[in-house]
């Protein structure tokens, strides 16, 4: 019962036998493998986005990070949710691949940036002259790190008030596939069409082994990403073994389908969830990750039957009162069978 992330899921069998088919005979390496022709033409027309540079890497980490740098001067500041991925989650890796620029976190409910907020902020950035951080571009989480879902109005607002400062707008879609199929659009509706200017289109949480692809709807900073991911090491020599994951992601919106899945395992998970006595859920899931709060016995019974997922504080003790509350995240991804989902329940209900 392996509810700690979709990090933690298998690949699938159409992503491996991809791999293997890769694996014979030879290829010219670093992206020039004829696969990555097929992959940059089925993103395109995936995302309607017959100019956009396409480019992959092997984590979700480079793929932000070198993104964001590619549109920030190490002068200025990127502007991101308080919670957001790559404030909680990289380590300080998009202001170390920018030069040093700095991070500037905006408020908003339930992980998804305030308009007003993000408003407020830029106006109050870039007003000394030389002496004041300058303004760079903003960043948000789809699905964001509570398991929520920016709608596509939510993200106009975002990119219109971004666009009234000459800011571009960035999309950190680890779990890209998961918002998609929540909100029933296309890919080209939750990004440019959107006013979203980079996408980091997420694969390695959704089925496959490790390849991010770093989608760039103005190929005027294509030269400069090559460059960036060449000097920051994330440039794979058998490059290849990206190219076959993402070509068997792509083919037949497999995709969209495993994001799809993984939110369906999430609902039933969720409605289980639910039914546990003294169980508490602040935000109903909307992707495929929940945050809970459980009576710690319900915790214990888990943990005790083998059951991997993390609480919050991590270093949350199981010894105390059975019926006070801890909050855990639990995630599922597309391989979740309906049995598991209900061992787990049945294990926290007692």
């Amino acid at each position: 019962m392996n509810f700690a992330s979709d990090n933690a899921g298998p690949m699938h069998p159409k992503v491996l036998a991809a791999i293997t088919a890769a694996n014979e005979g030879y290829a010219m390496p670093y992206g020039n493998d004829p696969i990555m022709d097929e992959v940059r033409d089925r993103i395109r027309v995936t995302f309607e986005a017959p100019e956009a540079a396409v480019y992959l890497v092997a984590t979700g980490t480079a793929a932000n990070a070198l993104a964001l740098a590619t549109y920030t001067d190490p002068w200025q500041t990127i502007f991101a949710h308080r919670v957001s991925h790559v404030e909680e989650d990289e380590c300080g890796a998009p202001e170390f691949y920018a030069g040093g620029a700095k991070m500037t976190l905006v408020e908003g409910n339930s992980a998804k940036m305030d308009p007003d907020s993000l408003r407020q902020t830029i106006q109050r950035t870039g007003q000394k002259d030389v002496h004041s951080v300058q303004r760079g571009p903003v960043t948000i989480t789809q699905a964001t790190e509570v398991g929520t879902v920016y709608s596509l109005d939510e993200i106009r607002q975002i990119t219109d008030i971004a666009g009234e400062y000459g800011l571009k707008t960035h999309l950190d879609g680890a779990r890209f596939a998961n918002a998609c199929a929540t909100l029933g659009c296309s890919a080209a509706e939750m990004t440019w069409k959107a006013g979203v200017d980079m996408v980091s289109f997420g694969g390695t949480k959704n089925g496959c082994a490790g390849v991010e692809a770093v989608i760039l709807f103005d190929p005027d900073k294509a030269w400069e990403f090559e460059l960036r991911r060449k000097r920051g090491a994330h440039l794979f020599s058998k490059h290849r073994y990206l190219s076959a994951q993402m070509q068997a992601y792509m083919t037949d919106d497999l995709w969209l389908e495993l994001g799809a899945k993984a939110n369906a395992n999430m609902a039933r998970l969720a409605a289980g969830l639910a039914s546990v006595a003294g169980a508490e859920i602040p935000d109903a899931p909307q992707a495929n990750m929940i945050f809970a709060h459980l009576p710690r016995a319900a915790h214990r019974r888990a943990m005790a039957a083998g059951a991997q997922y993390y609480m919050f504080p991590m270093d949350a003790s199981l010894e105390g009162p059975d019926d006070e509350l801890i909050r855990c995240r639990m995630v599922c991804d597309w391989s979740k069978t309906s049995e598991e989902i209900d061992q787990m329940i049945s294990t926290l209900r007692g």
